[in-house]
């Protein structure tokens, strides 16, 4: 099932939260700053051996302070114009995701709406494109939560997943 919520994606109390990263793994702005924040400085001293990660590509690391035990790091594609492979990027990096947590037997994953904060994808298609994914994985997994950060995002999600 599909869960759709707004909170603080570093407080949820699931197997795995997924990062919306930068290739380097080692923080920045956003959620990923939040993670990495919350996660403590072993999180960063961890990715600086990991080699980065390349944009639809994911990468798994431990949760450390964070009540999830782990951590899967994603690079969505920055939006430029929609003709520039984005959609099939952003996809990919839901499904490495999803592939990466079945690899270690997790069933429990909470996604951030990756790509739409200062990578600029739209809000709208980026929702489509994950909606499709998760639904492709629903099956294999026991609880797939969107953690929304604004009241614009849960609007987005809860919307898209009544017309599906």
């Amino acid at each position: 099932m599909i869960k759709v919520v707004q909170t603080d994606i570093t407080c949820m109390k699931v197997q795995v939260i997924v990062n919306a990263a930068n290739n380097s793994l080692l923080g920045g702005g956003g959620v990923d700053g939040a993670i990495h924040k919350a996660a403590g400085p072993e999180l960063l001293k961890f990715n600086r051996h990991i080699n980065g990660c390349d944009t639809g590509q994911a990468k798994i690391s431990p949760g450390f302070n964070l009540p999830a035990n782990w951590i899967i790091h994603t690079v969505g594609p920055v939006w430029r114009d929609g003709e520039q492979g984005e959609a099939e990027l952003l996809a990919n990096c839901y499904r490495n995701t999803f592939k990466l947590a079945a690899q270690k037997g997790l069933k429990t994953i909470a996604f951030p709406s990756i790509s739409t904060g200062a990578y600029g994808y739209p809000k709208e298609k980026a929702a489509k494109v994950a909606i499709s994914i998760m639904q492709d994985f629903n099956d294999k997994m026991d609880e797939i939560i969107v953690c929304c950060f604004s009241t614009e995002d849960l609007s987005i999600y809860k919307d898209l997943l009544i017309e599906n």
